[in-house]
C-alpha cells in the first residue's frame, strides 16, 4: 500500500515536470492553429484569393488593444500555493512578455526540447465573444517515463493585465488523462513588473511566477495530488529559470550596488522664497477688496470735512451717525479679522519653510533612507478651500518631517530623509500626511499608511506609489510617490552581532542556528532574508479546538504554523504589536499546562485575526499558546525577546541588572529546524474484526468504553474535550492522556488532536490523529500522524485500515531507530487494543 501511494505522488510530480502552465480545457478541444494566412481557392487553373476572411492580429496589436482598454486595475497578487520564480532580469517588460508569449517566440519550443516534452501546438491570441483580455490555448504531449505513460496536457492562457510597464497572464492546467486527472487543474499566475533601476541605466523586469491547486471535485487522493504536484512544478520550474537566465541576463546583487545613489541623486527639492509665499497667502481677491475698502475710507476722510462731537462722541471717539455707516465699520473689522489671519499664516509658514531634508545619518547599522518625490489628489478639510500638506515619516520611535507645500493638493517635494543608523532591523514605518493649519491648532490628518518591512520586498519600496488610508484620503483617491532604502553599514556577520547584543540586553544566552534552517523559516513565513530564527517552540494553540502546532520566535516577530490534517494555519505577530504578555496557571482544559496569553493594542495585528482566542471591547486581540514541551524555555525565551524589542533604553538596562545570571539558556530544542511539509504513511495494520464499525468507533466516543480500553492498554490521566463539528461532517476533539511505567520507564505525556469523518456513502468511518509526544527524549523533534479507515462489512463485522507517519520537525541522526521503535510500539498497541475491542463485544 505504502509503494502504490508513493508511485502514485511519483507520478503526479512527473506529470507536473514541464515548462508551461496549463489550463482548463475538454479533452476534445482542438487547439486552434489558425495562421495568418488568406484562403486560397484553385479556379480553372487558376488561384485565387479569397478576401472575406478577416486577417489575424499580431500579438503587438493585441497588447495594444488591452492596453487601450487597462483601466488602471490592480496587479494581482500571488497564488496561494507558493511563488515558483522571483527574479529580476536586464531586459524591459515589455520585450520580457514578448519573450515568454508571444505565439512567434523560440522560448516555450527551446524549453519542451529541454523537457522532453512533444507535438506542442501554441494557439493564437484571441478576444472571445467581444471580450476585453485576451485567450489562447496549448497543447503538448509529456515523454512516457517509467512510471507512466505519454500525457496530453492542454492549457488556457488569459491576459489579466497588460499597461505597457505591467503584464500578468493566468493560466489552467488540466491533464484529463492522468489518474484523478479531473478532479483537479493547477493554477498559475505570471506577473511581470519593472524593477529598480540599475546604475548601467539599463531597463530591469521582475518576474513572478506562482501557483495553486483548483479541486474541482473532492477526492481522498487531495494530499498526494497537492505533494506530487509541487515537487512536479519545482522540478519544472528550476529548468525554466535556467534557460530563463541562459536567454536573458539575470540582475545580481553587484548590478544593484550604487541604485540607491543613482535613485537619488536627481532629487532636488523645489526652492520656495518668501516672494513666492507671500503671493500664494496673500495674492487673492480677499486681499484685495480689504485693501480696496481701507483706501475708499482713507480718501473719504480726505475729502469729507470734519463733523462736529455730537451724542456719546468725544475727543478721539468718533461713532458712526447711521445705519449704514455702522454696517460699513462691521464690514471693516470682519475683512481686517480675515487679512490678519492670511498675514499670521503667511508669518508661521514663513517660518516652517524648512524640514529635516538633509540632514545626514549618524552612526553603524541598519540605516533608513526614504525619499518624498511627489503626492496626488491629497485630500482637503471640510472647513478649508485648499490643503497645506506636510508628511511625518515614524520609525522606531524617530521621526522626520518634511517641508510643507502651500496650497498644492498635488505637490512636489523631492526631499531626501536619513534615519540615524539604528541597532535592531526595523519592522514599519508610518507615514502620515497632515494639513499645517497654524502651530497651535490641532493638526488635521489627510490620510495615513504603514509600510511594513516584513511583508513587503526591500526592492520593490526603490520606486513605489503608496495609497493612503484614512476616509478623507480614500474619497479623495490620495496617493504618495516614495523611495524607500533599507540596509546596513555595519560591517561583518549582522545576525551574530545582533545575538551578541541580544544577550548582553537580556542577560541569556541564545543559540545561533544554520543557514539552512533560517532559510526554511524564512520561507515557511515569506519573510526577507534578513530575519533570522532565534528559536523554535512545540505547542498548542488554543481556539475553539486546541490546535497543535509550532511556535517560532525571531528579532522581529513571533510566528505560528500548524499543518494539521491538510488544513494550515499561519500567522505572525509583530513584537512592537504586543501590549502584554501573561502567564496563567494549568487548568483542566489546558491538559495540565501552563497557557501563555499574548495581547496586542487595539487594532492591531488584523492579519493574524484567525488565530485569536478572543477580542475584548476595545478591539485587542488575545492569542493563547500552551502545552509547550519545555514550558520554562519558551517563556523566558518570548519575554526576553519582547521586552527588548518593546522596551525603552531605560527600561532595558534595568531588566539587565535584574537579571544578570550568569547561568546560560540553554535549550532542550536545539535540533535543526527542517519546515513542515507534507507527511508520507504507510500501512502499519490491516484486516477483519467480529464486531461492526459503530462499536470499534466507541473507541473515539468519550465514553465508558473509551475509558477503560485507554486504562486497559496502559493510559492514565486520560482527559478529553468533546466532538465539536469545525465543518460540515467534520468533527474534532483534543486528547491527553500518560503511559504508565510498563508501557515505558520515562514519564510520557501525550497530548493529540482527533478529527472523524464518515466515509463516501456513509459506509464507514476515517478517524485521523496527530500525536504529540512531551518527557521522551527527542520527543519534540517529530509528530506521529496516524490514520484509521473502518468500513462496515456485515452488521457484526468490520474491516480496519491503520496508517501511520513521522512527521519530522527538527533533523536527528536517529530518525531510522526512532521510527523502527515507533512502529513496534504501535503494532503491539493495535494488537491489544482490537483484541480488548472483540472480547468486550463478545462479552455483552
Amino acid at each position: 500500500m505504502h509503494q502504490n501511494q508513493k508511485s502514485f505522488a511519483g507520478r503526479i510530480a512527473q506529470i507536473f515536470n514541464k515548462g508551461t502552465d496549463v489550463a482548463s480545457m475538454s479533452p476534445s478541444r482542438s487547439i486552434d492553429s489558425d495562421q495568418s494566412e488568406t484562403s486560397k481557392i484553385e479556379v480553372g487553373g487558376e488561384i485565387k484569393i479569397e478576401e472575406d476572411q478577416p486577417p489575424v492580429e499580431t500579438f503587438e496589436e493585441t497588447i495594444k488593444k488591452i492596453e487601450s482598454a487597462d483601466q488602471g486595475s490592480e496587479i494581482p497578487s500571488n497564488l496561494s500555493g507558493g511563488v515558483l520564480i522571483d527574479q529580476l532580469y536586464i531586459v524591459a517588460p515589455g520585450d520580457l512578455n514578448t519573450l515568454l508569449f508571444s505565439p512567434d517566440s523560440n522560448f516555450p519550443k527551446t524549453l519542451a526540447e529541454v523537457q522532453g516534452t512533444t507535438e506542442l501546438q501554441v494557439g493564437t491570441w484571441k478576444f472571445e465573444n467581444g471580450g476585453e483580455t485576451p485567450k489562447r490555448s496549448l497543447s503538448y504531449l509529456k515523454a512516457a517515463t517509467k512510471l507512466i505513460k505519454a500525457v496530453k496536457g492542454y492549457e488556457d492562457q488569459t491576459y489579466l493585465k497588460a499597461d505597457g510597464k505591467n503584464f500578468a497572464v493566468f493560466a489552467s492546467v488540466s491533464t484529463p488523462d492522468v489518474m484523478y486527472g479531473s478532479t483537479f487543474k493547477v493554477e498559475l499566475l505570471y506577473v511581470i513588473t519593472p524593477g529598480p533601476e540599475l546604475p548601467s541605466g539599463e531597463q530591469c523586469s521582475r518576474l513572478v511566477i506562482s501557483w495553486r491547486m483548483n479541486f474541482v471535485q473532492s477526492t481522498m487522493m487531495k494530499g498526494m495530488i497537492e505533494s506530487g504536484a509541487r515537487q512536479g512544478m519545482r522540478e519544472s520550474f528550476d529548468q525554466y529559470a535556467i534557460l530563463l537566465c541562459q536567454t536573458v541576463k539575470a540582475v545580481v546583487s553587484k548590478d544593484l550596488g550604487s541604485s540607491k545613489e543613482q535613485a537619488l541623486a536627481t532629487l532636488r527639492p523645489e526652492p520656495q522664497s518668501d516672494w513666492r509665499l507671500a503671493l500664494q497667502y496673500l495674492a487673492n481677491f480677499q486681499v484685495f477688496l480689504a485693501f480696496l475698502m481701507v483706501m475708499s475710507v482713507f480718501v473719504h476722510m480726505w475729502l469729507a470735512s470734519p463733523r462736529l462731537i455730537q451724542g456719546l462722541e468725544f475727543v478721539w471717539l468718533d461713532l458712526p451717525d447711521s445705519i449704514g455707516e455702522f454696517v460699513v465699520c462691521v464690514v471693516l473689522v470682519l475683512q481686517g479679522e480675515k487679512v490678519f489671519g492670511l498675514i499670521s499664516r503667511f508669518m508661521q509658514a514663513r517660518a516652517r519653510k524648512g524640514s529635516d531634508h538633509g540632514i545626514k545619518a549618524h552612526g553603524a547599522g541598519w540605516m533608513l533612507t526614504v525619499a518624498i518625490i511627489e503626492g496626488s489628489n491629497l485630500a482637503i478639510a471640510e472647513s478649508k478651500a485648499f490643503c497645506d500638506p506636510y508628511v511625518v515619516f515614524t520609525c522606531n520611535g524617530k521621526t522626520r518631517t518634511s517641508s510643507i507645500k502651500f496650497k498644492k493638493s498635488s505637490p512636489l517635494w523631492n526631499e531626501i530623509f536619513e534615519f540615524d543608523a539604528m541597532d535592531d532591523p526595523p519592522s514599519v514605518l508610518d507615514v502620515d500626511v497632515y494639513d499645517f493649519d497654524g502651530p497651535f491648532d490641532e493638526v488635521t490628518s489627510l490620510g495615513h499608511v504603514e509600510i511594513n518591512f516584513l511583508k513587503t520586498n526591500i526592492s520593490d519600496l526603490a520606486d513605489i506609489w503608496v495609497s493612503l488610508e484614512g476616509k478623507l484620503a480614500q474619497a479623495s483617491q490620495s496617493k504618495l510617490h516614495l523611495r524607500i532604502f533599507l540596509n546596513n553599514t555595519r560591517r561583518g556577520d549582522v545576525v551574530k552581532h545582533y545575538i551578541s547584543k541580544m544577550e548582553k540586553e537580556v542577560g541569556k544566552k541564545i543559540n545561533l542556528r544554520s543557514p539552512q534552517t533560517n532559510s526554511a523559516f524564512q520561507k515557511l513565513f515569506g519573510l526577507p532574508p534578513e530575519e533570522f530564527l532565534i528559536n523554535d517552540f512545540t505547542c498548542h494553540l488554543k481556539r475553539k479546538m486546541p490546535l497543535q502546532g509550532r511556535l517560532f520566535v525571531s528579532a522581529r516577530i513571533i510566528g505560528f504554523h500548524a499543518n494539521l490534517f491538510g488544513h494550515k494555519t499561519k500567522f505572525f505577530l509583530l513584537w512592537e504589536d504586543i501590549e502584554d504578555i501573561q502567564v496563567i496557571p494549568p487548568t483542566f482544559s489546558s491538559m495540565g499546562s501552563p497557557i501563555i496569553v499574548i495581547t496586542l493594542w487595539p487594532g492591531r495585528g488584523v492579519d493574524a485575526r484567525h488565530g485569536a482566542k478572543t477580542q475584548d471591547e476595545d478591539g485587542r486581540l488575545k492569542f493563547r499558546f500552551q502545552s509547550f514541551v519545555s514550558f520554562n524555555v519558551a517563556n523566558r525565551t518570548i519575554m526576553a525577546l519582547w521586552k527588548a524589542r518593546s522596551l525603552s533604553p531605560e527600561q532595558k538596562v534595568q531588566l539587565v541588572e535584574e537579571d544578570s545570571e550568569t547561568k546560560g539558556l540553554r535549550s532542550d530544542e536545539n535540533g535543526s529546524f527542517i519546515g513542515l511539509g507534507d507527511v508520507s504513511m504507510s500501512e502499519v495494520h490491516s484486516g477483519a474484526l467480529s464486531v461492526p464499525a459503530s462499536f470499534l468507533m466507541e473507541l473515539f466516543s468519550g465514553g465508558e468504553l473509551d475509558r477503560m480500553f485507554m486504562e486497559k492498554s496502559g493510559c492514565v490521566n486520560y482527559s478529553y474535550t468533546p466532538w465539536v463539528s469545525e465543518n460540515s461532517g467534520v468533527y474534532e476533539r483534543a486528547v491527553y492522556y500518560k503511559f504508565e511505567k510498563r508501557i515505558s520507564r520515562y514519564r510520557v505525556e501525550v497530548t493529540s488532536t482527533q478529527q472523524k469523518s464518515t466515509l463516501e456513502g456513509g459506509k464507514g468511518w476515517l478517524l485521523q490523529e496527530v500525536m504529540n509526544f512531551h518527557g521522551v527524549p527527542l520527543g519534540d523533534f517529530f509528530n506521529l500522524h496516524i490514520r484509521y479507515q473502518i468500513e462496515d462489512l456485515t452488521p457484526k463485522a468490520c474491516k480496519v485500515q491503520v496508517l501511520f507517519g513521522t512527521e519530522w520537525l527538527k533533523s536527528t541522526k536517529h530518525q531510522k531507530r526512532i521510527t523502527k521503535n515507533i512502529l513496534k510500539n504501535l503494532q503491539e498497541r493495535l494488537k491489544l487494543t482490537f483484541s480488548l475491542v472483540e472480547k468486550e463485544f463478545l462479552a455483552k
